[in-house]
Order: C-alpha cells, then structure tokens, then sequence
C-alpha cells in the first residue's frame, strides 16, 4: 500500500497544484454547471451507480481527449470535502488529473448533492466508505479502465474515508490526500482538536455534547424538526507561544 501511495502522491507532484477557479470565472458552455472553467482537453460525462447499501450515486466522468479506448487507462477517484459537491474542488481535481492522463470519477457522496439517500445532508462515514467502493466497481467494469491501476485521491474529510475504503478494498492501488482532515478524531474530540490540550474536548463537554445530540434524536423520533445542535465547544482558541505553529 505503501508503493501505491507514492504512485499517486507522484502524480500529483508532476501535475502540480491545480489551478484556483473562482464562480465568477465560470464560462458560458451550456450545461456547464460547476464552479471552475471548462478544459476543451477534457472530455466530460454525467453519470449514476448504485452503492452496495442501495443508494443511487451521481457523478461525473472525465477522460483525455485523446483516450485510446482500446488500451486500458489509468483511473481515479476523487473524494470531495465534508459539505462540498462535485461541482466544486474534487471536480476541479478530477478535471486536472484527466488532463493528465487519468481517466477519473467525481461523485457526491450519499446523501449529498445530486445522490440519493434519505435523510438529506447527513454525515455517515461508513456510507461514504461504501462511496468509494462503488466508484471502484463502476470504473472497473469499464472496458477502457485498466482494473489493476485505480488509485483515489480525498480532499479534507474524505481523505480520511479514502484511507478507511484502501483498508478493506485491495482493489484500491494507489492513494493521495489533499488537506486531509481526521474526522475519527473530531468525532472522539470535537472539531475543535489541535495539538493544544486546552483546545481538545474535556470528558465533561464531550459527556455535554452526547447528551444534546442523544435528546435531539429523541425529539426527531417524536416527529420533531431536525437540527443541528445548538450547543457545542465555544472556548476561543489560546494564543500560541511565539514561534509555534499549528
């Protein structure tokens, strides 16, 4: 696993970092939904796949102009952040590495964006595992995918679910993150863990907190309105000693 990671972490540093897009670029194809401009090396397709948990998923295809369908290519699969969609950074990352040569998957997660699953907006970092999985059994029962060289790259929290998918999927060969931002641990600590002892969860806010949360569900099981929680960890954060960084 170790080898495919520096396999696609090299491609990376090769491609370089991909090119900051803005709304305001976005241009006037029609049909052109995402926030970054369109590359005319790219060609581009809109499709579905089911999860094995029954969950439609939607994404989109990208591949080389000039892929030779005949010769099997390189595939990935790129994860989008927590609360993002494929319209925006993992779309602009699958584009990018297509322009290199990779045939790649940008997909909204369960529960997200254009996918299904109910309820909407939901975090289950189980289901996004399965995602990825998914997007593994479409792209290699693609005859123009070579099946033994399909890698996947996470962006912020999906960096952590493509790690959880390599561990249990041996089909996954390679391996790169972006920005990977550990969700077990802010799951354990609160989304507020640093290296700081006085910004990580106390056992009594962490006991706080999964009471709230524990009271909400039974107020949705009641037939309530769903939310977030109201309270959570406020403490400002500490200054740093001079020097240190996060």
């Amino acid at each position: 696993m170790a080898a495919g990671t520096g396999v696609a972490a090299g491609a990376l540093a090769v491609s370089g970092t991909p090119p900051v897009a803005h709304a305001q670029d976005r241009p006037a194809d029609k049909g052109w939904d995402k926030t970054f401009p369109r590359s005319h090396k790219v060609d581009h397709q809109k499709i579905a796949f089911n999860n094995r948990v029954g969950i439609r998923l939607v994404a989109d295809l990208y591949s080389p102009k000039n892929l030779r369908r005949s010769r099997p290519a390189r595939a990935l699969i790129v994860g989008h952040p927590f609360g993002g969609v494929k319209e925006q950074t993992s779309g602009l990352y699958a584009q990018t590495m297509a322009e290199r040569g990779f045939v790649t998957v940008a997909f909204d997660a369960s529960y997200n964006g254009e996918s299904g699953g109910r309820p909407r907006h939901i975090a289950s970092p189980e289901t996004f595992v399965e995602d990825f999985s998914a997007a593994v059994d479409y792209l290699g029962t693609q005859s123009f995918v070579d099946r033994n060289r399909i890698g996947v790259i996470g962006v912020c929290a999906s960096g952590g679910f493509v790690l959880a998918a390599a561990q249990i999927d041996p089909r996954i060969k390679a391996i790169a993150t972006s920005s990977m931002y550990d969700i077990g641990r802010a799951y354990r600590e609160g989304q507020g863990y640093a290296p700081i002892p006085s910004e990580v969860n106390t056992p009594a806010e962490r006991r706080r907190i999964l009471a709230e949360a524990a009271e909400q569900r039974w107020r949705e099981a009641r037939g309530g309105k769903e939310g977030a929680l109201r309270h959570g960890r406020r403490r400002a954060p500490q200054a740093l000693p001079a020097g240190r960084r996060r």
